[in-house]
């Protein structure tokens, strides 16, 4: 199986002159995930952390409602690609092959080839109101996630999702060329270890489109942290699920976009502008 990290060769061209190197990219492959023998998704992603992955993909898909229905999973190397193939069991096989389809998706696609507009855009799970957090905890949080990219800081390539709780910090990060592969893969790794997400926040390196809050909503998380942008669709989608949604994170601050009742700053500014 490849290494999520490759030695590249390369010209440089820099200051006027030529010169040889190499650098540190990485790795992506064709990934296959194939449910009781029949084909349903193929992504473009990073070699590593694949069962983390057929088990995150197959809970924010809505193929499993917990990792322990699915019967057994292998990875299977082939000369193109990396087959996850998973046996359910047959009252769950009997409903995936009434909405089976087959997904080509493109690196950093989070819901190519799905065949309706209404599953595109279909409402998220409402997720549970949970604690509050401070501006300290999500910024602290969110700085403790790049010395954590191992893979990002060999190639500064790729994107990383991460779990922080405020007992525990970082509980649990995972890394790909694709940001909902990396968000997949931390459900799947949060699913194998247990690990409620009722009290802590998904932090992510990338912008905030909708299939994102999906996958944060299945998984039950109450707020998401983000360093780039979301999109509208995605703020409404958040406010909807009950997520706060927190972006445009930087050394500095953040940005609130939904359910701000969560941050503690917020609340207080409330209060005092209602004793006012």
């Amino acid at each position: 199986m490849p290494g999520p990290v490759h030695t590249a060769h390369r010209q440089i061209w820099r200051d006027g002159s030529l010169s040889e190197g190499t650098r540190l990219i990485p790795e992506e492959t064709a990934l296959a995930l194939t449910y009781n023998g029949g084909t349903y998704a193929v992504m473009m992603g990073s070699p590593q952390n694949l069962l983390d992955f057929a088990i995150g993909f197959s809970l924010s898909e809505g193929i499993v409602q917990s990792s322990d229905e699915i019967d057994s999973l292998d990875i299977v190397e082939l000369d193109d690609g990396i087959e996850l193939r998973m046996w359910l069991a047959s009252s769950k096989a009997e409903l995936l092959s009434e909405r089976r389809r087959y997904i080509a998706g493109p690196t950093g696609c989070g819901i190519c080839g799905i065949d309706s507009i209404a599953e595109a855009v279909r409402p998220a799970a409402v997720v549970a109101k949970g604690r509050t957090f401070s501006p300290r905890e999500i910024m602290a949080a969110m700085a403790s996630v790049a010395p954590l990219q191992t893979i990002n800081i060999e190639t500064r390539a790729v994107h990383a999702a991460a779990f922080w709780m405020p007992t525990r910090g970082i509980v649990a990060l995972r890394e790909d060329v694709g940001r909902h592969n990396a968000l997949d893969k931390l459900a799947g790794a949060l699913a194998q270890a247990k690990i409620s997400t009722a009290d802590g926040m998904v932090l992510l390196t990338s912008r905030v489109s909708v299939e994102m809050v999906q996958k944060t909503a299945a998984m039950g998380a109450p707020l998401m942290v983000a360093v780039s942008a979301p999109t509208a669709l995605a703020v409404r989608m958040a406010d909807a699920a009950g997520i706060t949604l927190v972006a445009i994170a930087r050394t500095d601050g953040f940005e609130v976009f939904t359910h701000p009742e969560r941050i503690k700053a917020a609340i207080e500014a409330k209060e005092a502008a209602h004793v006012a």
